[in-house]
């Protein structure tokens, strides 16, 4: 789900990775191949450097991708798309850019050169990042200055091009001021969504591998984490443990951590958690690689399921979860509407009596991925699109008894030729998570 873990992300942005791991001690590490001392767990120590298996995305891969937005801007007789900062930016030029109130943009005719649009005092920062990604060194980049208005530079660029009063797609992400002011100009704008979407989400085999990649990641370090538990640690020194063994093989990545009665509570609470023997601990999160993010949740207890009613109640919502997931990957399949997924996990809750409909499975069973952990499209009813070959979903359905506890069981979801896989193992038992 991983959509709760704004807090996690911003401290991963740092690059400020250490946390502590049991009572005032201080957990304290290094890379693999650094010289410092590392004091860590056996099983997160144990882990080693996946960083060569990562290879990134070429420029050519780049170009490739313009080309096919222009095949799709002509099926949708669009004349251009403008695309500010954000991960748009990043899949077709490569280029990352902070969103502010100065208009950066990228603006794709789908006859013609592309051109950017950029503060005067930034075009030297721009062109570095821009010469390496597929329109090369030699881009038209049009800058402004303070006082001048980048809405008209875009206009003055599409009529060079023979492009006055036609029709540009703009992705729904750019800032709406950003709209309104080409709206100004005379532009006649439409959303640029389904030639970026259409683009971004039918991913090549470069990156499903990198998402392959994320996967196993993640789930190398939730295990190392697990293994690291022990009675009286806190949630979020569990988590610091989930933090280093993603940085030990060289990639940044986290999860949140829900501990009992606050499982229940999907995207989680600001209270403090103390991990219990038996209690059960819900864990969701993920890494990128190479910009491509892996989004994974796992549910178990420390040590043994009590014998208990409480125990068995635990056993049985784990079981249906884990049945609504695999009934979730039987269905998906090319020609499958989205929907249909999730009225596949929907029906084997309910049925097991923990609906009607969002009663306790509170969410859709799944979202696109890709470059972003949540991207266009989505698992929920009421969506029709049909499913491709390669594209890229979360699969976690979960049932949650406010004041009791939470189980949520996500695994990435890949459609294939005939029907789907799961990058990583399912969870077998609240006792045996890997």
């Amino acid at each position: 789900m991983a959509a709760g873990r704004v807090s996690r992300r911003a401290f991963l942005a740092t690059g400020a990775m250490a946390a502590g791991v049991s009572g005032a001690s201080t957990l304290a590490f290094a890379a693999e191949g650094e010289g410092d001392s590392v004091h860590l767990p056996p099983a997160i120590a144990a882990l080693k450097s996946l960083r060569d298996a990562a290879t990134p995305i070429t420029k050519e891969e780049r170009a490739a991708r313009i080309e096919k937005a222009r095949r799709l801007m002509a099926n949708r007789k669009m004349d251009a798309i403008f695309v500010s900062a954000g991960t748009s930016l990043r899949y077709f030029v490569g280029v990352n850019w902070w969103q502010s109130e100065r208009m950066f943009g990228f603006v794709l005719p789908a006859k013609g050169e592309p051109f950017f649009v950029c503060p005067a005092f930034e075009e030297e920062r721009a062109r570095e990042q821009i010469a390496r990604g597929p329109v090369g060194e030699k881009a038209d980049v049009r800058t402004w200055q303070e006082d001048e208005s980048p809405s008209l530079r875009v206009k003055q660029g599409l009529a060079d091009r023979g492009l006055t009063g036609g029709v540009v797609g703009v992705e729904d992400t750019v800032p709406y001021f950003f709209s309104y002011k080409l709206a100004e100009q005379g532009l006649r704008l439409t959303t640029a969504m389904p030639v970026t979407a259409g683009c971004r989400m039918i991913k090549s085999e470069h990156e499903l591998a990198l998402m392959r990649l994320a996967s196993k990641v993640s789930l190398m370090a939730y295990e190392a984490a697990y293994r690291s538990m022990h009675e009286g640690m806190t949630g979020d020194e569990f988590a610091g443990l989930v933090d280093a063994g993603h940085a030990r093989m060289g990639f940044r990545g986290g999860a949140d951590v829900l501990v009992g009665k606050w499982s229940a509570l999907p995207h989680g609470t600001i209270e403090p958690q103390v991990i219990r023997e038996g209690t059960i601990l819900l864990m969701d999160g993920g890494c990128s690689v190479e910009g491509y993010a892996s989004d994974i949740s796992r549910t178990f207890v420390l040590g043994k399921v009590p014998v208990t009613p409480a125990g068995d109640k635990m056993k049985q919502v784990f079981d249906v979860v884990k049945r609504a997931q695999s009934a979730a990957l039987a269905t998906a399949k090319p020609g499958v509407e989205c929907q249909a997924v999730d009225a596949a996990a929907r029906k084997v809750i309910s049925d097991a009596g923990f609906g009607p409909d969002y009663a306790h499975f509170t969410h859709r069973v799944g979202h696109g991925m890709g470059m972003d952990g949540h991207e266009w499209t989505y698992l929920v009813r009421g969506n029709q699109t049909l499913l491709e070959k390669d594209m890229m979903f979360s699969d976690e359905p979960g049932v949650y008894l406010r004041g009791e506890f939470g189980v949520r069981l996500e695994d990435d979801l890949h459609v294939t030729e005939a029907g789907a896989e799961l990058l990583t193992p399912q969870s077998e038992s609240l006792e045996k998570p890997f």
